[in-house]
Formats: C-alpha cells, structure tokens, sequence
C-alpha cells in the first residue's frame, strides 16, 4: 500500500491560521545579513517526531511559525510482513466521553458491506463501516470513547478484522499493537495541548 498523508488532509485546514507580521525590530540573522537562505522543511511533507514502540508521532510540516499537526500511526502488515492497512489516530479534546478519532485505510479490494471489525485482546469486537475510497485506500472514520481509550492503554493487542473483495468468504485479521500507545497517546495530546495556545496566541495576535 501506498505511503499516505492523512495527517495533512485531517488536520492542516484546521490549523491554519494568518501569520502575526515580523517586527522591524528583529534582528536578521547571519544568513540573512549575507543574503543566504538555511531553507525551511517542505510545507506539507510529513515526518516521524518521536517514536512509542510500535507507535509513530507523525506531523505535517505548517507553515513557518504555526504548529504542525500530528497523529499517532501504525502500519498494519499481514503474516507474511506484507503492508495491508493504516491506522491514524487523533484527539478530540472537549468532546464529552469522546476521546479520540481514527482514520483506518485498507486495501482498494475491500469488501465495503463487510464491514470492519475492532476487538481488543478478547473483548468483544465492534463493527464500523466505510466511509468512502479514494485512490489510496478504503477509509473508515470512527470514534473512541474515553473508555476505549483507557482499554487501550491497558491491552496488548486490537485485532483489525477485513474481508477481502476477491475472497468474500475469508477474513484478514490484522494486529494493531497496543505497546506504546499509552506514551504515544500522553505525548499527543499534551503536544496539541500546545499546539491551540500557540494557535490561540496567534489569533489574539492577528486581531490586535
């Protein structure tokens, strides 16, 4: 499957916000004063800031002075290693009992009215459905209650359950590790923590 960029389509409109003007009392730096350029990362390229186990905190490079957006990731591989689906999930803070949502993208040869299937160790799974295909993949959206979150940080492994288009009678389950997560999931929101005060004082900024 295709490297995909769901942080940026999810997040970065969200982010978006006008930039506050420089001073024209900031001092230019050496490169500046030389009429050199030291470059600025690619707006909209993504990259790993820190890893939790099985987890990546991926973002979205923003534009210069506004936080990049990020997501916990994992990569979905079958038995036999091989890359299947991806598993993006983000905060949803002051939402009442939800805690986070989640992007999970699977193969084009998808059975859609299959369905998608989510158990942690052995609980008992839940069912979602798709939303749309684009494509890259096959996108189920779906949200998780502080409860789920908490079951989680506390299990070892959510088994991911597909059924295949050319194989409407098999099932693909697909582990998603749960090592890591309770770091990875701490890191994120106290990262987007961050993120909407920068956010909110480059508002206040703009407005004075």
């Amino acid at each position: 499957m295709k490297k995909l960029t769901i942080v940026a389509t999810l997040l970065i409109s969200s982010l978006a916000l006008p930039l506050a003007a420089q001073t024209a009392d900031e001092p230019a730096s050496a490169a500046e004063q030389l009429g050199l350029s030291t470059g600025a990362p690619e707006v909209g390229a993504t990259y790993i800031r820190e890893e939790f186990s099985d987890w990546e905190l991926r973002c979205v490079s923003a534009p210069e002075g506004q936080p990049d957006p990020c997501q916990l990731y994992q990569l979905l591989r079958d038995q036999d290693g091989n890359a299947v689906a991806e598993f993006n999930l983000f905060d949803v803070p002051d939402q009442g009992d939800l805690a986070a949502g989640a992007t999970i993208v699977t193969p084009l040869d998808t059975l859609l009215t299959g369905q998608l299937r989510m158990a942690v160790d052995s609980s008992q799974p839940r069912v979602y459905p798709f939303s749309f295909c684009q494509a890259i993949g096959c996108f189920v959206r779906l949200g998780l209650t502080t409860e789920e979150i908490h079951a989680f940080e506390a299990g070892n492994v959510a088994t991911i359950a597909i059924v295949p288009l050319p194989a409407p009678d098999q099932v693909v389950a697909l582990g998603l590790s749960l090592s890591g997560f309770t770091d990875g999931f701490a890191a994120l929101e106290a990262y987007n923590a961050e993120a909407r005060a920068q956010l909110e004082a480059l508002a206040g900024a703009a407005t004075e």
